[in-house]
């Protein structure tokens, strides 16, 4: 498994398999607990997710006060442009994003621990899967504008297909952040 960081953020990882091709097909590691125990000593998987979006959608920006989740995702079927923003304010990255295409061409997957926004622009129809180290907590979940002028995100189109739920994100100057220092 190749681990990389992506972008500015120290804890935010892409990782890559390597993938064993012939004429039959191909096969490949997904997961392993020693690979996340590199890069996240102490996590464990509590919850998987799996959704699908039609090319066009917009999901997020999302994320938790209460029982914040790290986030590993992939993508089996499509492409997806997915985002994270620093919501740690104690961060020397704080407000920042980075953004990391995932495919299943590419069969990259993509580490995303507690305290960051999570969204994705589908590029192709996905199929996307994610691993959770929390349960989802719906009371405590706060949506980001994902076109925030302050955050200035750039996303392959200013017209996406947006939920009625984000569509009322807040704005990044307006939003919940997290203080505690067990996140850095």
């Amino acid at each position: 498994m190749q681990i990389t960081r992506a972008g500015r953020f120290a804890d935010v990882y892409v990782l890559t398999p390597p993938v064993y091709s012939d004429e039959r097909g191909f096969f490949m590691e997904s997961f392993r607990a020693s690979w996340l125990h590199d890069i996240a000593p102490g996590v464990q998987f509590v919850q998987d997710n799996h959704s699908f979006s039609h090319a066009g959608v917009l999901r997020g920006l999302h994320y938790q006060l209460q029982q914040p989740q790290g986030k590993l995702v992939r993508v089996m079927r499509g492409r997806i442009l997915d985002v994270v923003v620093d919501m740690r304010a104690a961060s020397p990255t704080f407000g920042q994003w980075e953004r990391v295409e995932l495919s299943a061409a590419n069969r990259c997957q993509l580490w995303i621990p507690p305290g960051y926004a999570h969204g994705f622009y589908t590029l192709e129809d996905a199929d996307c899967l994610y691993r959770c180290s929390d349960y989802y907590h719906a009371a405590s979940e706060r949506v980001l504008r994902w076109d925030d002028p302050q955050l200035a995100i750039q996303w392959p189109t200013a017209q996406p297909l947006v939920s009625a739920k984000d569509q009322q994100g807040v704005a990044f100057a307006e939003a919940d952040y997290f203080t505690e220092p067990g996140l850095l």
